[in-house]
Formats: structure tokens, sequence, C-alpha cells
């Protein structure tokens, strides 16, 4: 029977996809797939699946959001089994609310697998916990792209003056802009912040600064996307728990060894 899965890859460790994740790559005829999946998930999917990309780069999209919806729709009313595969979840920032209006609106059955989203896995590969009961009591999922308005000026308020732990996904390219509305909103510069790229993989690289100067250290260090940017008391704690660069380092020599 057609149905669409609409589901979360997790943040790039193969080993965080669900089970559940799996089982619908494992049946599913078509599989729709973003550019930050992890490839190596694909070769569970059977063998004569249909593997369509469809991923998205900063400014330039593959694939329109109104053609995946089409590609959904198509495939699922020729009596296919579609998973709609996505990083992280996809709830949390990956469209998937889209999705699944538009499947609904066709009356195509579809189901949410929710995955691990990079907000908290990349930050915890880190050595960061974005909750500590010492030190933060909340947390906000932020996009980075956000623009200069009336209403962005109140929202970035609330997030500088009534939240202790910031994970912004996608906001390198808008780094300044961020830390300036952050600051002028009442953030103190001297807040830590950690920018996370390629978190949960074997290329994950950590660098950490201020408020005030993490864009200068994100330039010098050539940290670009896909990153996560951490703002909060919290970053301090990656100087005692920090694990995960150390564990590939030490996995890389034992590999070297042999």
């Amino acid at each position: 029977m057609a149905k669409v899965f609409l589901v979360g890859a997790g943040p790039g460790d193969e080993d965080l996809l669900t089970l559940k994740a799996l089982k619908c790559i494992q049946k599913a005829d078509v599989i729709l797939y973003d550019r930050l999946v992890n490839k190596e998930i694909l070769k569970h999917a059977k063998e004569e699946c249909d593997l369509i990309y469809c991923g998205k780069l900063p400014n330039y999209h593959t694939m329109k959001q109104e053609t995946i919806n089409h590609f959904l729709i198509k495939y699922a009313k020729t009596g296919k089994v579609v998973t709609r595969l996505k990083g992280g979840d996809p709830f949390v920032f990956g469209r998937g609310g889209e999705e699944a209006e538009a499947l609904a609106s066709q009356n195509i059955p579809f189901e949410i697998v929710p995955g691990i989203s990079s907000g908290v896995a990349a930050a915890a590969y880190a050595g960061i916990p974005v909750t500590h009961r010492d030190l933060s009591a909340s947390v906000a999922f932020v996009t980075g792209h956000r623009k200069e308005g009336i209403d962005e000026e109140i929202k970035w308020e609330s997030l500088a003056k009534g939240i202790d732990t910031l994970a912004i996904y996608m906001g390198v390219s808008n780094l300044p802009y961020i830390q300036k509305q952050l600051i002028k909103h009442g953030k103190s510069k001297e807040t830590p912040v950690a920018v996370i790229n390629w978190g949960t993989t074997d290329l994950q690289r950590t660098v950490i600064g201020t408020l005030e100067t993490i864009h200068e250290v994100v330039t010098n260090e050539k940290i670009s996307n896909p990153s996560m940017i951490i703002v909060g008391k919290v970053v301090s704690l990656r100087r005692n728990i920090s694990w995960f660069e150390e564990f590939i380092t030490n996995q890389t020599q034992s590999e070297a060894v042999l």
C-alpha cells in the first residue's frame, strides 16, 4: 500500500540512525534524500530502490521544495512506498511540516519518524550539554536565517534576555548579524560561543570564542557550513567533558598502527 515516511536520518553519525528510520529505508521503493544525510545509510536500501538526490546548498537549491512535494505525491500515487530522508529531525528546520501538509492535501497516508537533531547531538559530541542544572534551565532552537524588522527586534530581545542556551542552525554566514543583535539586546559580550562544523562525523571541528570574538575565530579557522552555533554558559563545560575529537584522533592513530 502506498505510503510516505518523513524520516529523520540524524545528525551524521550513522550509528545515531533510529531503528524505525532503518526500517523505513529498508522497505522503501523510492528514497528522496538531502545533502546532509550520511550516504552510508543508503546502503540499507533495497537494490531496486530508486534513490533521488534533492539536497540544498546555501543559496542554491538542487530541487525546489515545490518539486520535492510533487515527487512525493507522484510516487505515492503510483503505489510506491516512499521514504523522504532528512538530516536531523524532519520537523526541526527540515520543512517536514510543509511536506506533510502537501501529502495531507492529496489524502496520501504518511508517517512522521523523528530523528536526533544536530542542535542537541552536535553539541553533545562537542562536550556541551544544552541544559545543565547549574547553568541552563532553558534552550531555544533558532534558525540563523533571520532578517531585520520590527518583529525581529522583539524576537532577538526575547532570545537575548529570556533563554539560557541558544542552538542556532544555518547561521555561519549570518554570524556578524547574530552577534550584533544578541549584544544589542542585552547578551554579555563575554558569553561563551561554540561553532561545531560537521558535528558527529569524522570531520567534526569545534572552535570556541565569545559573543564578541566568535566571528573572528570562525574566519581565522576557516569554518563554514554545515555548522551548529551554541551560545551560552554551558559552552564552558567543554573544557572538562570534551570527548569526541579525542576519540576520533585515538581511533585514527590505532588504525594507523594496524
